[in-house]
């Protein structure tokens, strides 16, 4: 690969703005692309996709498969690749039982089919969920009701996924490679909720509720009714056991085990996460 650019998708997101930090840590010329700030880019928007792609060999794709027609992801990976974009890191998410999440499957297959060189990071739930995303507000509320029944999940931080992925980015080794990234455990949300009070000093307790209560929290919250029953599953799915497997990918792909929840609890505690 040549000192191109690298795009990534999703600059200011969880994983993306990290994955931008360590490129940049490591002196690689890399283009950070969101709807905002930074390089415009809209999947909805075809005329921000050229100006996003230029000179671009390397892209990291998050597809935002919630929120974005998968025609418009496949149209926009088939133009990446005319555009002479050789290396796509695909951040996917595991499903029940290995393999891809359904939702996923038809992305990965695209990357695989239309890329030369690809990497596929089926990703967990990640850690900074409580942190940066939708259960920060029940933790701060100081109560985590979910139907979760007792289940547990091996979360993944997303630092562990920034690095996997700036590894695959600049280094032809991990292309063909498919990692699933979880953390070292799998926790229940009791116990996630016992640590996240400890840490933080606040009193955070894990309610288990049913599916329509869930439901009706986070519409009340202004979350479309696609992506409540999208999180709905998810859910279900950690109380049937889903999540519980712990993965290989983060050790295969850099050498060394994936951080412990417990270290990213008492980080984000540190840096302020949970404060009034």
């Amino acid at each position: 690969m040549t000192r191109a650019p690298i795009l990534v998708l999703g600059g200011r997101g969880k994983t993306g703005r990290r994955v931008v930090a360590r490129l940049r840590d490591l002196d690689v010329p890399v283009r950070a692309a969101s709807r905002t700030t930074g390089t415009l880019f809209d999947y909805g928007d075809r005329t921000t996709w050229g100006p996003a792609l230029e000179g671009v060999q390397a892209l990291y794709l998050v597809p935002m498969i919630e929120f974005v027609d998968l025609a418009d992801i496949t149209a926009f990976v088939h133009r990446a690749v005319e555009e002479g974009v050789q290396r796509v890191v695909l951040l996917s998410a595991r499903g029940e039982g290995g393999g891809a999440h359904p939702h996923q499957e038809p992305l990965e297959t695209l990357v695989r089919e239309s890329v030369p060189q690809w990497t596929i990071l089926r990703a967990g739930w990640f850690a900074q969920n409580f942190s940066e995303d939708y259960l920060h507000e029940p933790v701060m509320a100081g109560e985590l009701a979910l139907p979760a029944g007792e289940g547990r999940e091996a979360f993944v931080d997303a630092e562990d996924i920034a690095d996997v992925a700036a590894a695959a980015l600049t280094d032809e080794a991990h292309a063909g490679q498919v990692y699933e990234l979880t953390g070292p455990e799998a926790l229940s949300f009791r116990t996630v909720a016992s640590l996240i009070s400890e840490a933080s000093g606040r009193e955070v307790r894990y309610t288990p509720v049913d599916r329509a209560t869930y439901a009706g929290l986070l519409t009340r919250q202004g979350y479309p009714d696609d992506v409540v029953e999208a999180v709905a599953d998810l859910m279900e799915a950690i109380a049937r056991g889903a999540g519980e497997p712990v993965a290989d990918g983060v050790s295969r792909a850099l050498g060394r085990p994936p951080r412990p929840f417990a270290d990213y609890v008492k980080e984000a505690a540190a840096s302020g996460a949970w404060k009034d």
